[in-house]
C-alpha cells in the first residue's frame, strides 16, 4: 500500500491497478472511500482502461482480426510501477506486455498521478502511445464513495446535486451493451434523491451533462463531498445492489451500443492518438 497525508487528509492507493482504497478527512478521521466488501462489489476505484464498459460479445474487431477484452479492460487487475512518491504525490505506471498485446495489440504508457493539494485529493490519467501506429482507447474513473447508514442515516437520506442540471436524460445499460432508448428525471434544486432501486438495472449513463461539479450530501448532517470533472464527455452513477455506497464515474469512452459493429475504430467515444503524442485528464475530490 502506497500512503500520502497532508494537513486536511490522507489516502491509501494499492500497486494493484494503481487503486485508490481510502480517502479521509484528519479532522474527522471518518472514511469517505467504499469498503470493499465482496459480499456486494470487491472493489475501491478501479481504473477503466483500454475500453470503459463492455463489448458486445466481449469482443471487437481491429485490421479484420476479432480480439476479446473483459468489461471494462484490464488496468485494474494488473501492478503498476511506482515512478514517483513524495508525502503528496504519488506516479504510478503501467505499459503493454505479452499478455496485454494478445488481447489488444498497441503500445501505450498509462500513468496514474494522484496528488493531494490542500483539502482536494487530485486523479490525473496520462497515456501515451508510445507505438508507431495511432491508439485507439477509452479509460475513466469508478471511484466508489462511502454512504454510511449509522446513526439514523438511511440511504435514502442521501442525494447528488448538480452544479448545472435540473433534469438528467440518461442510458440503461441492458445486458452490459447501451440502450438507445432514454429516460429523464426531472430535479428539484438539481437535486437526485437516492434510492438502491435506481441501480436495479446497473448504472445510469449520461452523454450531454452540463455540470462539472456533482456533490454528495445528506439531510441529516453536513458531512459530504464535491466531485469536480471537466471535457469528460460521458459520466456514469453506479451502486451495488443494496449496498451503501454510490459509484461517480467520469468517462472518456462508453460500452457498446446494442447494434454496435463491433469495429474499434468505430465505437462511440474512442480516443485514437496519434504515435509519440501525450493526452491526459483529470477528477478530483473533495471531503468536507
Amino acid at each position: 500500500m502506497i500512503f500520502l497525508e497532508n494537513e486536511h487528509i490522507k489516502a491509501s492507493f494499492s500497486t494493484k491497478g494503481a487503486e485508490l482504497q481510502s480517502l479521509k478527512n484528519k479532522k474527522t478521521d471518518k472514511e469517505y472511500m467504499w469498503s470493499g466488501d465482496a459480499g456486494y462489489w470487491g472493489k475501491f476505484s478501479p481504473i477503466l482502461f483500454p475500453i470503459v464498459g463492455g463489448l458486445k460479445n466481449n469482443t471487437y474487431f481491429l485490421g479484420g482480426v476479432a480480439y476479446e477484452l473483459p468489461r471494462h479492460g484490464f488496468a485494474r487487475d494488473h501492478e503498476f510501477e511506482i515512478l514517483k512518491l513524495n508525502e503528496s504525490e504519488v506516479i504510478f505506471n503501467f505499459q503493454q506486455n505479452d499478455q496485454t498485446l494478445k488481447a489488444y495489440p498497441f503500445e501505450f504508457s498509462l500513468s496514474i498521478h494522484y496528488e493531494l493539494s490542500g483539502a482536494e485529493l487530485r486523479c490525473n490519467y496520462i497515456v501515451k502511445n508510445t507505438g508507431n501506429v495511432p491508439l485507439l482507447f477509452s479509460i475513466g474513473g469508478h471511484p466508489a464513495f462511502a454512504t454510511p447508514t449509522e446513526n439514523d442515516l438511511n440511504y435514502t437520506d442521501y442525494f447528488l446535486e448538480f452544479n448545472h442540471d435540473s433534469e438528467l436524460t440518461y442510458h440503461k445499460i441492458k445486458q452490459d451493451l447501451i440502450d438507445e432508448r432514454t429516460e429523464t428525471i426531472k430535479l428539484e434544486r438539481n437535486r437526485l434523491p437516492l434510492n438502491h432501486e435506481l441501480f436495479y438495472d446497473d448504472a445510469l449513463v449520461f452523454k450531454g451533462l452540463k455540470s462539472d461539479r456533482i456533490s454528495l450530501k445528506n439531510i441529516k448532517n453536513p458531512r459530504g463531498l464535491h466531485f469536480s470533472f471537466t471535457d469528460f464527455p460521458f459520466f456514469g452513477i453506479w451502486g451495488a445492489k443494496n449496498a451503501n455506497f454510490l459509484c461517480l464515474e467520469p468517462w472518456y469512452g462508453i460500452a457498446d451500443g446494442i447494434n454496435h459493429n463491433q469495429n474499434l475504430e468505430e465505437k462511440e467515444g474512442i480516443i485514437e492518438l496519434e504515435p509519440l503524442k501525450e493526452w491526459n485528464h483529470h477528477w478530483k475530490v473533495e471531503p468536507f
